[in-house]
């Protein structure tokens, strides 16, 4: 009797444990929360699965080898695009910030914070040393246009960022480069 109720205790504890570990994100992630469409204007909202982008690895690895080599180190991507208006400017704004905040307070690194002609760009890196980028994250809010947020997680050579912009259009990161590793735009703003 003694021994079945350890047993069922061990057998609890491993399946809380496997839960647990289960539900946490990877590093790289971020939950941006749920948006809500706008009542005009454009919406979008794209999670891509690793499923779905080793499949489309496969099917590039013959055209473009290192964007499918690129691709085969990624588990998500996800974008959302929300067009603004008055009636939703201000709680993206606020979102934005906030997520920002976190980001900051979780130990990402900001690379990226640019604000001309209306348009107001964050970039932040997850790192793993100086070898891997385990996130990224881009949120842009176009004064009377839209805000996108843009995750990508998985394991990136920082060498590769300027790629994943290129291929992903995601214009911040084209510029971006990677000097000691450490993160550089290649027009000198940081």
């Amino acid at each position: 009797m003694k021994r079945t109720k350890c047993l069922l205790l061990l057998t609890t504890l491993l399946s809380t444990a496997m839960l647990a570990r289960a539900e946490t994100a990877p590093p790289g992630q971020v939950d941006f929360g749920t948006f809500a469409a706008p009542k005009s204007g454009d919406f979008a909202e794209i999670n891509i699965s690793s499923s779905l982008i080793s499949l489309v690895s496969s099917l590039v690895e013959q055209k473009d080898a290192e964007f499918s080599q690129l691709l085969k180190g990624l588990h998500q991507v996800r974008v959302n695009v929300v067009s603004l208006s008055d009636d939703n400017r201000g709680e993206l704004e606020k979102r934005a910030a906030k997520v920002g905040e976190q980001l900051d307070k979780n130990g990402w690194e900001r690379v990226v914070r640019a604000q001309k002609d209306g348009k107001n760009v964050r970039v932040y890196l997850k790192t793993q040393g100086k070898e891997a980028v385990q996130g990224l994250v881009v949120m842009a809010i176009e004064e009377d246009h839209q805000a996108v947020f843009v995750n990508v997680v998985g394991d990136i050579k920082p060498s590769q960022l300027s790629m994943l912009g290129d291929k992903l259009h995601i214009d911040p990161l084209k510029k971006l480069h990677i000097a000691g590793g450490k993160a550089e735009r290649e027009d000198g703003d940081n």
